[in-house]
């Protein structure tokens, strides 16, 4: 019975499946936004004559929708699945960017901000939650490489964002982001996998009868354990937002970097992690969660410490892009396990997660920035560095992303 069961769920095994081309364009959606609207930061902040404590607080404002819409969607995608919150926060979405660009006062700009992050946060749970239900029915892992097209999409829509906005004008960039995510995901999005009766990953349905009180303690543990696996996130997200934030300043203030230089902390450390992002499947594949996991944290603290130690820019660089590539798989396999927890739907699993990791990214950056204006950059990295070292050491934890295949 398990096997046909199994067998009547496979939703195609091929990599260019209609699923699996969904769910990437899911992830491709999302981090192509999130990318347009950092070239957009500027434009706005002039055209409403900003200041940089207002507009860091609009910046917040962005990560607060997503963080108060994810255990939202979360709820959600345990009552009915993922596909119809992936599809629905993305056309949404679509127009985020527009409404940002288009309003006319700060109120109404802030209510743009919040609005869009609150759909990308919510899209972020739903397609990593349909990515671990279409990664449960596969014969390998998928989600590095989901976050992967994240990746490019982000890469692709700061890298060709402010071009446009010189050529065409802020409100025609918005205008033009939206119809390709709009596009994209009208495309191809709404061919997502649809889970609404995907057994959690605690087995299928009929295989025994738990009690009501049974229920609860296996919920309260599942829970607990998705805690644990956001903490582990959480630590592998706030070095992550460090080099993202504050890398370019560290080359700047530290290293004497040039103004031009400064964008290849950045660089260095994203075109590394979307690299081996697509990798890492197949090394997943290999070593398992855990030892890719502690690989990974171990090349990532590396890459730090060299980075916070070296005398000369080009070093530095070379460190940033060692922990790109330490980094690109720690999330991926972190939401994994979050949608493989025992006693525990996929889409609450990951909503705690997310919250968790996220919340830590919202935090972590302006910490930073005090200590570091007091210490330096090199004791802060230093110290992130440590965060790493924790993760390696309770690697063990996310063991679980492990039960993929067959689960379903």
């Amino acid at each position: 019975m398990e096997q046909n069961l199994r067998g009547a769920q496979a939703p195609g095994r091929g990599f260019a499946s209609p699923h699996r081309l969904a769910v990437s364009a899911a992830f491709l959606a999302n981090g192509f936004l999130i990318g347009s609207w950092a070239p957009q930061i500027p434009v706005l902040a002039e055209r409403l004559a900003l200041s940089k404590s207002v507009l860091g607080l609009l910046i917040l404002t962005f990560g607060v929708g997503a963080v108060i819409a994810m255990p939202i969607v979360g709820r959600m995608i345990a009552a009915g699945g993922s596909r119809r919150p992936m599809l629905g926060c993305g056309v949404l979405l679509a127009f985020g960017l527009q409404a940002i660009a288009l309003a006319p006062g700060l109120p109404l700009v802030a209510l743009a901000v919040l609005f869009t992050g609150a759909m990308a946060g919510g899209m972020d749970v739903a397609m990593n939650a349909n990515a671990v239900s279409l990664e449960r029915r596969l014969p390998r892992a998928i989600m590095s490489s989901c976050h992967g097209f994240w990746s490019l999409g982000g890469l692709f829509g700061a890298g060709t964002g402010g071009w446009i906005i010189a050529r065409l004008g802020a409100a025609e960039h918005a205008a033009l982001v939206g119809l390709v995510t709009l596009a994209l995901v009208t495309g191809w999005v709404r061919r997502g996998l649809d889970d609404h009766h995907a057994p959690s990953a605690g087995g299928i349905p009929g295989e025994g009868m738990e009690t009501a009180a049974a229920a609860l303690v296996s919920g309260r543990a599942g829970v607990l354990r998705a805690v644990v696996v956001g903490l582990f996130a959480l630590f592998a997200m706030i070095p992550e937002g460090a080099v993202l934030d504050w890398g370019g300043v560290y080359l700047q203030d530290e290293l004497d970097a040039g103004t031009t230089v400064t964008g290849f902390a950045f660089a260095a450390f994203s075109l590394t992690m979307a690299s081996f992002r697509f990798a890492g499947d197949a090394v997943r594949g290999r070593l398992g969660a855990v030892v890719t996991a502690r690989v990974c944290s171990l090349a990532a603290a590396l890459g730090l410490i060299v980075a916070a130690l070296s005398p000369t820019i080009e070093l530095a660089l070379c460190g940033f892009a060692l922990m790109g590539v330490g980094i690109s798989n720690m999330v991926p396999i972190a939401f994994s396990a979050a949608g493989n927890l025992p006693g525990l739907k996929p889409g609450i699993g990951i909503s705690v997660v997310t919250t968790l990791g996220y919340s830590g990214t919202l935090l972590a950056p302006s910490l930073i920035g005090v200590i570091a204006e007091h210490t330096g950059f090199t004791p802060v990295f230093l110290t992130l560095a440590c965060f790493l070292l924790v993760t390696f050491a309770c690697a063990r934890i996310i063991g679980v992303a492990d039960r993929i295949t067959g689960d379903a």
